[in-house]
């Protein structure tokens, strides 16, 4: 969806020129996030503004949708391009509404339609149109003016967005629910997107693909993991930081690491029957489930072995569950807070599903560095 070729951006200043932009070449496929990432005055947000023009580019080319766009006017270039700046940019004396339906109104659309796409665009993002329609920018918090700046960008239903830091100036525990917020949206909307941020596990909770910058030059560009995993040199490594096998545990979901068709027994199951269970598996306990197939405890076997009767009987409580959709990350603070090597994993309906254990992270983190990348 969005091609650079050789893309290049030369500043004449009194000093001489500075190459703040240096033949970057990338190709974000439809659909995907891509953050770029760096430093500060490495080029990304120079990279960024080139895309829509509002920094010429002294050479080279971008496509959109396999269009160049060189000889595009550049008021049609940017009606295609969704733009969120970091202080969201709302007009202070118009209305959310009549924010949100800049671009429709450019373009023509009927009063009506417009109404109905910004109250669409609202409920997207959990703000009520009924209360937050009329209302002004200064009327709004910080959070929720972001919220309107992300979703006046969308208004137009552009293929591509592009966003320069545009969750920068939210205080941490709001920033990470527009993230959660925005993540959800690119579920349904699958827009194509190019993100500014100098944050590494901002562009690992939300890229598929991260551009690395450094001088003005694309060091390394790939996907999260990968990066994470195999940084391209000693630049990339100290910038996504030591802790970045820990940052992979974000990338990882429960259902992809957890031993599948687990064992387990109901209350009504004999004390020997589990006994055979956990010898035929080589474990030291087993899961008991509930006429649902949920969870409900473990059946360890030096606590119940000489003992007679049925798990239901003689059985202790779970520490804790983990969904099939989490990540590791989640998993990992479970079991170091529960003093824990493994834990039972369930689907959205509750049912026992696998098991996940620390053997199993540290298997499947290490495999990329067995396999070389």
């Amino acid at each position: 969806m969005i091609r650079t070729d050789k893309l290049t951006k030369i500043f004449d200043t009194c000093e001489g020129t500075v190459t703040a932009a240096d033949q970057i070449c990338m190709e974000v496929p439809e659909g995907e996030i891509c953050v770029l990432l760096g430093p500060s005055g490495c080029g990304k947000t120079t990279t960024l503004k080139m895309i829509n023009r509002i920094i010429d580019p002294t050479s080279g080319k971008v496509f959109i949708n396999g269009e160049d766009t060189t000889d595009l006017d550049t008021v049609t270039l940017r009606r295609q391009i969704g733009y969120v700046i970091q202080q969201t940019g709302l007009f202070p004396n118009m209305t959310i509404e009549e924010n949100i339906c800049v671009v429709p109104k450019m373009l023509g659309w009927a009063p009506d339609k417009m109404a109905e796409r910004a109250k669409e665009l609202l409920d997207l993002v959990g703000l009520d149109p009924r209360v937050f329609m009329q209302r002004y920018p200064n009327e709004l918090s910080g959070g929720q003016q972001q919220r309107v700046g992300v979703i006046r960008a969308l208004a137009a239903n552009p293929p591509v967005m592009l966003m320069d830091e545009p969750f920068g100036a939210i205080d941490p525990i709001n920033r990470e629910i527009i993230q959660d917020e925005f993540l959800r949206m690119q579920q349904e909307l699958k827009k194509t997107v190019l993100f500014v941020s100098h944050d590494i596990d901002e562009a690992v909770k939300m890229a598929d693909r991260i551009a690395i910058f450094r001088g003005g030059k694309l060091v390394q560009f790939d996907t999260p993991d990968h990066i994470l995993a195999h940084p391209a040199n000693k630049f990339v490594a100290d910038f996504v930081g030591d802790d970045r096998t820990l940052k992979r545990l974000q990338l990882v979901r429960v259902d992809e690491v957890m031993e599948t068709r687990p064992a387990s027994v109901t209350p009504q199951d004999s004390i020997q029957h589990a006994i055979e269970v956990m010898e035929d598996r080589g474990h030291g306990c087993v899961v008991l489930v509930n006429e649902q197939e949920a969870p409900i405890g473990i059946v360890e076997r030096k606590m119940v072995e000489g003992l007679k009767g049925t798990c239901g009987e003689h059985h202790e409580g779970l520490k804790a569950v983990i969904s099939v959709d989490d990540n590791l990350r989640k998993v990992a603070s479970l079991l170091y807070k529960h003093d824990a090597t493994w834990l039972p994993c369930v689907d959205e309906m509750g049912r026992f599903r696998g098991e996940i254990t620390q053997r199993g992270i540290t298997h499947h983190l290490g495999m990329t560095y067995r396999n070389g990348g």
